[in-house]
């Protein structure tokens, strides 16, 4: 299968700050792959890049084949973006943010129109179509920018936070939206900071921090990186965290890890139940009642927080504070 994105050894510096060390990545057409990482880990500037708005410091791009750095210009028939806000005119109508789209993509008026209906009715848009764009609720403003995005059709879609902000309704919305364009055979490069996106939608995924891939692979593959079950359990301060690290050595026969941040401590375990039962006996013992206790099951955030020693997944105030 022929790769529609190839990049090789991408470098973005801001003075001294390292926004991209040298990034490659390649992604087979008609497939998803998936940037994930934190805030700042470099996954907006790859886009940027790719989608020819950013000249990288070093390293090479290619979209379907054309050098998006000495061809920008042709590049950029083959790319649809749709950044981490909505570039949508809240005083033009739905329909007329289309169709002024498609008319700076070269359509003649009729096919302006027509293109526009088309696909309001498929991002499910028809019935606000002659309201203000500004009336839109944040998840129909999304899935206008997405409509916009995919106006002249294009082969490769660059995605960048397509869900922040928005309750999961919208979520899983905008997950079909980008699930219908994959099946029709656009590739997609999706950048976002949500596990369980990645793990719906993407064929691969690559794991970001400080402008450095981690690791990558399937869903699958990260998660086995992982492997097996781990006892862990959450404690209301920091001094009954230490406590809990030393009952979780001798309970699983050492490897604990600690999350300070959260008070959080794991082991891994081979017989679960029973050692849940003797977790839950020595802690009783020393006087501790957690906060949370229990056997888990390797996750993408459990690869991210092995891999940096903190979790990917976003807080609920940090969600507030990009709306």
């Amino acid at each position: 299968m022929a790769a529609a994105i190839v990049a090789e050894g991408l470098v973005k510096r801001y003075g001294s700050v390292t926004a991209l060390a040298g990034l490659s990545l390649s992604v087979p057409e008609g497939t998803v792959a998936a940037l994930l990482g934190p805030d700042r880990s470099g996954k907006t500037t790859a886009v940027r890049i790719m989608a020819t708005l950013l000249r990288p410091d070093a390293g090479s791009c290619l979209v379907n084949g054309v050098d998006v750095l000495t061809r920008p210009r042709w590049a950029r028939r083959d790319i649809g973006v749709s950044g981490q806000r909505p570039a949508v005119d809240g005083f033009l109508t739905g329909f007329e943010n289309l169709e002024q789209l498609a008319l700076l993509h070269r359509m003649g008026r009729r096919r302006a129109r027509s293109r526009a209906e088309e696909l309001l009715e498929r991002f499910r848009l028809t019935e606000a179509a002659h309201r203000p764009a500004s009336a839109y609720p944040a998840g129909m403003r999304r899935r206008l920018d997405l409509a916009g995005a995919l106006v002249a059709a294009p082969p490769v879609v660059l995605l960048d936070e397509p869900t922040a902000g928005l309750d999961q309704r919208s979520r899983l919305g905008i997950w079909d939206v980008i699930s219908e364009r994959v099946r029709d055979g656009t590739t997609l490069l999706l950048a976002t900071r949500h596990l369980d996106e990645a793990d719906e939608l993407a064929d691969q995924i690559v794991v970001l921090d400080r402008g450095s891939a981690l690791t990558r692979g399937t869903p699958q593959e990260l998660t086995r990186h992982i492997g097996g079950e781990r006892l862990q359990v959450v404690l209301g301060n920091r001094a009954e965290t230490q406590v809990a690290e030393d009952i979780l050595n001798r309970v699983c026969g050492g490897q604990a890890v600690v999350f300070a941040d959260q008070h959080l401590v794991q082991a891994p375990v081979v017989a679960g139940t029973p050692a849940l039962v003797e977790l839950v006996r020595r802690l009783d013992a020393a006087g501790i009642e957690p906060v949370d206790i229990g056997i888990h099951r390797a996750s993408l955030d459990d690869v991210f927080r092995k891999l940096t020693g903190q979790s990917v997944t976003p807080t609920l105030a940090e969600e507030e504070a990009r709306t």
